[in-house]
């Protein structure tokens, strides 16, 4: 417990006092230069060396410039962790930074759900060659789960910024969890908890960037690994609506919560009868059609 303590603290330093980018010896020419080599040959033929560099590129998901931002710092450690390019070692520093920068200020909004994403990475390549330990596994739910329920910053995309979209990244994250061999039931339950919340969030925010489609996603998947019954289901998916207010006049509140909720509702419910799984239809259906009928 020490050692990943002493570890977030020195991620959080290395954020708040070492953060570079372009990383050390790279510019926005050379990064072009790696993906276009499709992040592979020349210095990143060299393990050491490609580690360095998806290490330095975790500076940029703060940047408020989208190129350096998503389409070279995501794209190139996105492209070389899927190719198992980026060792074990540096993917556990990356999970400790990553975990310190979903607990980091963030008034820009970039640097939180790009994290998200790229930690969406990290549990993908451990389910493809699992390299954390539970405890290591258990954390990233907690925290994860936790972020993605506080999320208050409903900004999307903007025509010069790009991206920020931390639910719908948040999301992301959650799929990859959903779908782990190692993830636990209880796990689930608490990725559950965290995605009921912003199925139907707070405020009077209405999702318009697919929100919706995107946090029924790993609801899907939960639903195949048949941990939880028709009955755990339909109570589930009542506490979502739940969050619907009930007002004899519109409010800007209940408006935008029906809107989300239906939303979300009915993405679920495509994907569910698209599927053809019988197990999943069992499952989920009855709450499903009594959730969408309570909505009205």
């Amino acid at each position: 417990m020490r050692t990943v303590l002493v570890a977030a603290v020195l991620a959080v330093f290395t954020l708040s006092v070492q953060a570079q980018c372009p990383p050390s010896g790279e510019t926005a020419a050379s990064l072009q230069a790696h993906k276009s080599r499709g992040w592979k040959g020349g210095k990143l033929d060299d393990a050491a060396s490609r580690n360095a560099l998806a290490l330095g590129l975790l500076d940029c998901l703060r940047s408020p410039d989208p190129l350096l931002r998503d389409e070279l710092a995501f794209d190139g450690l996105q492209t070389m962790m899927r190719a198992g390019q980026v060792e074990p070692p540096a993917m556990q520093q990356m999970r400790v930074r990553l975990l310190a920068e979903l607990a980091q200020p963030d008034a820009s909004g970039f640097g939180q759900p790009f994290s998200a994403l790229v930690l969406a990475e990290v549990v993908r390549a451990d389910r493809m060659r699992p390299f954390l330990f539970p405890a290591e596994r258990e954390e990233i739910v907690e925290r994860a789960s936790a972020w993605l329920a506080g999320v208050r910053d409903y900004r999307g995309f903007d025509a010069k910024e790009g991206w920020r979209h931390g639910v719908a990244h948040g999301a992301d994250l959650m799929v990859q969890l959903a779908v782990h061999p190692l993830l636990q039931r209880a796990q689930a339950e608490t990725m559950l908890g965290a995605i009921a919340s912003q199925a139907v969030p707070p405020g009077e925010h209405f999702y318009r960037y697919g929100e919706g489609e995107r946090l029924m996603a790993p609801v899907f998947y939960l639903a195949r690994r048949g941990w939880f019954s028709a009955e755990d289901w339909e109570r589930w998916l009542a506490s979502v609506v739940g969050r619907v207010p009930q007002v004899e006049s519109p409010t800007q509140a209940s408006l935008a919560a029906r809107h989300n909720a239906s939303a979300f509702l009915q993405a679920l419910y495509v994907s569910v009868m698209e599927s053809g799984n019988e197990d999943v239809m069992r499952a989920l259906m009855p709450g499903l059609k009594q959730a969408i009928k309570t909505l009205g």
